[in-house]
């Protein structure tokens, strides 16, 4: 197992010749260190999140008929969208995050896709991560890119839990990950022993010392909260993407800790059951409100200076199938969120419901490239050079020009 990108916890070391890392049965938290005080997060909603439920477009004629079973009604109606311009409407779960739209704190850009128009979850996901235009175009992610970018030393912070690092942070440039366990804490005398056992090999002792140090950091960072975190995170994916939600503004919150964080969030597969007001979907957008409430919260007054981008790898068909839910499809929305947004208001061309509008006849068409996006946050906020935009994080893509409206800081 390469070493490169991991450190290991004391909490998850096994007896044994080997060290095993275990996959928490929960959303997973990776972190990365920055040489900046802004703070960015991004959140992989991983299964296909269908945007238009979520930023609704009641206004358009088409909506209704279109959605037929699943569809939200209009804002005033009982369990109908919550408004945001007179033509866009928020899905309800969302309530308790409303109010920052009208802060300005939340930036909905509608009909959003990357580069892929194929319907398989993992290639998606790997174009999604990847910032090329092909699915396995390159094993480095564009965030791990970006990293490279901005001259960042080699100071890692945080927990290493789970068998990978997501893509979009797996490359050259070391990052750390962490994540709640049900495994009970190695105590010291093991600790000394595996110290032993590895002092001869330059390679493991050196993981394993800057293991336990980031381990006694993170514990630092978290505080008391961190024994009541372990163990049970993932038998509630709501409660867990609030804890992991929590854990990592504590973290990106510290002086001395990460700027950049990635968080998956599951669940956003609404082939059966996904409802209008109540049901799959939105049940995971109680748990995304969740995890937003309590990142804002735990980040306190590093909140001014956060962007939080949700994407997904593609959107859904835009009509309901046999099983009240939909299938794969195309563009979706992005939402971004936190105090160095320019939110109050829903960016993106809205392409319409009606008919010879939908992307081969059964989708909504996208009309925002997600590398805009990406790359605006990152060139206005994370101040990577323009031209390591286009050479390095995300190669061939010209055409996915730096959108004007998203960050405060523009």
């Amino acid at each position: 197992m390469p070493f490169d990108n991991l450190v290991f916890p004391r909490r998850h070391f096994l007896g044994g010749a080997g060290m095993t890392l275990l996959a928490a049965a929960a959303p997973r938290i990776v972190l990365a260190d920055a040489p900046t005080d802004k703070r960015f997060v991004l959140i992989v909603l991983r299964g296909a999140m269908d945007g238009m439920n979520v930023v609704v477009p009641y206004g358009d004629r088409d909506y209704a008929a279109l959605r037929g079973q699943i569809a939200l009604g209009k804002p005033g109606e009982t369990d109908g969208a919550i408004d945001l311009d007179g033509f866009y409407g928020l899905h309800p779960a969302l309530a308790d995050i409303a109010p920052w739209y009208k802060e300005g704190a939340l930036l909905p850009i509608q009909a959003v896709a990357s580069p892929y128009r194929d319907r398989s979850h993992f290639d998606g996901q790997d174009v999604l991560e990847n910032g090329t235009l092909n699915a396995h175009g390159t094993e480095v992610g564009w965030l791990n890119r970006a990293l490279s970018t901005m001259g960042g030393g080699d100071k890692r912070i945080g927990l290493a839990v789970g068998q990978t690092i997501p893509m979009v942070l797996r490359g050259p440039v070391q990052v750390a990950s962490w994540a709640p366990s049900k495994l009970p804490e190695a105590d010291s005398s093991f600790l000394s022993l595996v110290q032993t056992v590895y002092q001869n090999d330059k390679r493991l002792s050196a993981a394993l010392a800057d293991g336990i140090r980031a381990s006694d950091a993170a514990d630092r960072m978290l505080g008391a909260d961190k024994d009541a975190m372990d163990g049970g995170a993932g038998a509630n994916p709501n409660k867990g993407m609030k804890i992991l939600a929590e854990s990592a503004g504590r973290m990106l919150a510290d002086p001395n800790g990460p700027r950049i964080a990635v968080l998956d969030a599951q669940g956003w597969d609404t082939h059966a059951g996904q409802g209008a007001a109540k049901g799959r979907l939105a049940n995971a957008l109680n748990g995304l409100s969740a995890g937003l409430i309590a990142l804002r919260q735990s980040l306190g007054p590093a909140w001014k200076d956060t962007i939080v981008v949700m994407a997904t790898e593609f959107g859904r068909t835009a009509h309901v199938n046999g099983t009240g839910g939909t299938d794969h499809g195309t563009a979706s929305a992005t939402l971004l969120a936190g105090g160095a947004v320019s939110g109050g208001k829903v960016l993106g061309k809205w392409p319409g419901l009606g008919e010879g509008q939908l992307y081969q006849g059964r989708d909504l068409t996208p009309t925002t490239d997600l590398r805009a996006v990406l790359k605006t946050v990152l060139r206005e906020h994370l101040r990577v050079p323009g031209d390591k935009l286009e050479s390095i994080v995300f190669p061939n893509s010209s055409e996915a020009r730096p959108i004007a409206g998203i960050t405060a800081s523009a």
